[in-house]
């Protein structure tokens, strides 16, 4: 008998004006605590944090999968998120059998896919997929923090908050801002 793989993907980071868009895709073992999966975006960091902990010890797989401002502003962040999730699935080092993926779109890739509208709230696989993705990128912003301290990415992890567009207007982009966003196309 053949083992069948459920593998939930979602991305974070796609509204933001600087970094990258993450994706992963997660494959849950039976023992894994699906009454604790819920989208990140409703998770304190700390929590976030702890349930990803549980995400990963109670995991068969899990693939990521990233597209950083460069790829976005070249390809367009639409193509770019599918991409991330197409390195997400394809970094998995077992192969799903079926593939659940939050939004109206799916990436390009050999394996059956289903996007399910809200899935982060839906499915425990994307909502595991979700708490990943959102803590590797949180911790992303965290490094580029300190490595360029003044837009202050450690508190808004890049998102276009009053703070970060005054940052933006006294010192001008950094090399991990999306050039095509707006308000930086403008220039």
């Amino acid at each position: 008998m053949t083992s069948q793989f459920l593998a939930g993907v979602d991305e974070v980071g796609r509204g933001c004006l600087a970094g990258p868009v993450v994706s992963a895709a997660v494959i849950l073992k039976k023992s894994a605590d699906i009454n604790i999966m819920q989208d990140s975006k409703k998770i304190s960091p700390s929590k976030r944090k702890i349930i990803a902990q549980h995400i990963l010890n109670h995991s068969h797989a899990i693939g990521i999968g990233l597209c950083n401002n460069h790829d976005i502003d070249r390809l367009n962040i639409h193509h770019a998120t599918l991409l991330s999730m197409r390195k997400a699935v394809l970094n998995l080092n077992v192969k799903p059998t079926m593939i659940y993926i939050d939004g109206k779109f799916k990436p390009e890739i050999d394996i059956s896919c289903q996007p399910i509208i809200d899935g982060d709230n839906k499915i425990p696989e994307i909502s595991a997929a979700s708490i990943i993705a959102k803590v590797l990128r949180d911790n992303e912003m965290s490094f580029l923090h300190y490595k360029n301290p003044v837009y202050g990415f450690i508190k808004h992890k890049g998102y276009g908050t009053k703070e970060h567009l005054q940052a933006i207007d006294l010192f001008g982009p950094s090399i991990f801002h999306r050039l095509s966003f707006s308000p930086l196309n403008e220039n």
